[in-house]
C-alpha cells in the first residue's frame, strides 16, 4: 500500500547520503539491503526515506509485504537522484585532477565501434594538443551515449547517427562501412557482395539488443515483414568472430574491425549493398556555455580530426 507523506516542506533539506540511500533502496527493492550498502541501520534508513518523501510531498515507494517498489513519482525522481550523484562524483574527480596538477577531466562516451576504429588516434592527438587534460573514456552503446548526454554525465558523446539526434549541439564525426563476415565454408562465401535479403536469410551472431547494429538489423527485418534469424548474442566483435570462424552463423560488423578480428583465411568479408551499411557517427556535446575549458579544447581536437583529411 502506498503511504501518504505529509505536505511538502517549503525548502528541501537533505544530504548526499539520503540521495544515495534512495538509489540503493530502489536498486535493491528493500530498505534493509539498501541500508546495508551504505552501512546504515535499517531504522535510520527508513527514517531518512520517510523524511525525504515528506519534503518532496510524494510517496517514492510502495511498501509491499516483501520489499519496496518505486511509485511512478519515484521512478521519475530516481533519474534526478542519479544525476545528483554523478554530478558530485564529477566534482570530486575534477577537484582531484586539479590537486594533482592536471587541468581537468573530460568525460567522453562512445560505442565500441568508435572506440576501436577512431578514438585511439583521436585521444593520442588530444594528449599532444591538450596537455594536462585527462580524458575519462566511457564505452557504452549508442543509446546509452545519448542518455548520458541528456543526463549531463558525459561532456562529449559519439553515437551512430541512424538513431536520431538529441536536443544538443551535434556535428558529423566519422563514417564506417558494415560488412557481413562469414566462414570460408559458408554458402555465401563465394559472393563478391550481399544484399539485405541475403543478410536476413543468414543465421546471425549479433551484439546486444541495444547496440546500433542490432537495432538496424531488427529494423531491417521488421520492414521486410520477417523475423531476424538470430543464432546467438555476444558482447563484442572478437566473440562474434570466434563463433563465425566455426561456421555457426554470419556476423555484421564494421569493415575496419573485421579486418582486425576476422582477417585470417578462415573468414570472408562481404560488402553489403544497402545504404544503411554506410554509417555516419555523430559528435555531440553539452552546450558551449556549459563546457569547461578542458572539454572545449578536447572537442576542438575531435572536431578537427573529423574532417576529411584525417586518417581513416
Amino acid at each position: 500500500m502506498t503511504s501518504s507523506p505529509p505536505l511538502r516542506a517549503t525548502r528541501l533539506h537533505f544530504d548526499l547520503t539520503t540521495v544515495q540511500l534512495f538509489i540503493a533502496v530502489a536498486d535493491a527493492g528493500s530498505i534493509t539491503r539498501g541500508a546495508e550498502r551504505l552501512h546504515l541501520a535499517p531504522a535510520a534508513a527508513s527514517r531518512r526515506v520517510l523524511e525525504l518523501e515528506a519534503q518532496l510531498g510524494v510517496a517514492l515507494f510502495e511498501r509491499l509485504p516483501h520489499g519496496m517498489a518505486l511509485t511512478e513519482a519515484g521512478r521519475a525522481l530516481l533519474a534526478h537522484a542519479r544525476g545528483i550523484t554523478h554530478t558530485v562524483q564529477r566534482m570530486q574527480d575534477d577537484a582531484a585532477s586539479f590537486v594533482g596538477g592536471d587541468l581537468g577531466v573530460v568525460r567522453v562516451a562512445a560505442p565500441k565501434s568508435a572506440v576501436i576504429q577512431f578514438l585511439p588516434f583521436d585521444i593520442q592527438r588530444c594528449a599532444t594538443d591538450c596537455p594536462g587534460v585527462r580524458i575519462d573514456l566511457q564505452e557504452m552503446n549508442s543509446l546509452e551515449v545519448q542518455q548520458s548526454l541528456r543526463r549531463g554525465t558525459a561532456d562529449i558523446g559519439i553515437y551512430e547517427g541512424s538513431l536520431g539526434v538529441i536536443d544538443l549541439p551535434t556535428e558529423p564525426y566519422r563514417n564506417d562501412q558494415l560488412v557481413l563476415v562469414v566462414a570460408r565454408g559458408h554458402a555465401l562465401a563465394r559472393r563478391r557482395k550481399v544484399t539485405p535479403e541475403d543478410v536476413l536469410d543468414c543465421d546471425l551472431i549479433v551484439l546486444s539488443e541495444s547496440s546500433a547494429i542490432s537495432i538496424v538489423l531488427e529494423r531491417l527485418a521488421e520492414e521486410a515483414g520477417r523475423v531476424l534469424r538470430m543464432r546467438m548474442r555476444v558482447g563484442g566483435f572478437d566473440s562474434m568472430a570466434a563463433l563465425v570462424a566455426q561456421n555457426l552463423g554470419g556476423g555484421v560488423m564494421p569493415e575496419a574491425i573485421a579486418r582486425e578480428v576476422a582477417g585470417g583465411n578462415r573468414f570472408v568479408r562481404l560488402p553489403i549493398a544497402a545504404p544503411w551499411a554506410q554509417r555516419q557517427f555523430v559528435l555531440c556535446h553539452r552546450p558551449q556555455g556549459a563546457l569547461s575549458s578542458a572539454a572545449a579544447s578536447v572537442l576542438a581536437v575531435l572536431a578537427q580530426n573529423a574532417k576529411p583529411e584525417s586518417p581513416k
